[in-house]
């Protein structure tokens, strides 16, 4: 069955912030094996100009795995079965590093529901920004739902 295309442009906003801490960082960091001392080490990141140990730049999918069941993968009216769902495209656009003591909110939003053959793109973009309102960064996502495409006329 194919997704519901009245969902491009349903915004999903997380029901919480989420707060950012350095072992937070420091166990995606060591997790992903990127050891860049800014990311471990106040005085370290402090001496690039930063206030407080940053993040990696993909860091971010910590909110997409915090939040899943509040965006378009759990909401029955797009119509997605999970079971035919892989995992497509990722991307990052940081305005700015994540750092240490960021209090995060997040608004994911259907952008596009497109037909690939007999499959179907479901693409979001998740804003990302800091309790005062600063953009920190634009998340995009593909998922693709696996021959739920409608049928073609022949």
């Amino acid at each position: 069955m194919p997704l519901n295309r009245e969902s491009i442009g349903r915004d999903y906003p997380a029901s919480a912030s989420f707060e950012v801490g350095r072992e937070q960082i420091r166990r995606f960091a060591e997790a992903i094996g990127d050891l860049h001392p800014a990311y471990l080490d106040p005085d370290a990141a402090r001496a690039l100009g930063h206030p407080d140990v940053i993040a990696p730049p993909t860091f971010l999918t910590v909110l997409n795995f915090r939040y899943a069941m509040e965006g378009p993968l759990a909401d029955p009216a797009l119509g997605l079965d999970y079971s035919l769902v892989v995992h497509g495209e990722q991307s990052f656009e940081l305005h700015r590093p994540v750092r240490a003591g960021d209090v995060l909110s997040s608004t994911q939003t259907v952008t596009e529901i497109k037909d690939v053959g007999r499959n179907e793109f479901l693409v979001t973009a998740t804003e990302v920004t800091a309790a005062d309102g600063e953009r920190v960064a634009t998340l995009s996502s593909t998922i693709v739902s696996r021959g739920t495409a409608a049928p073609k006329d022949a």
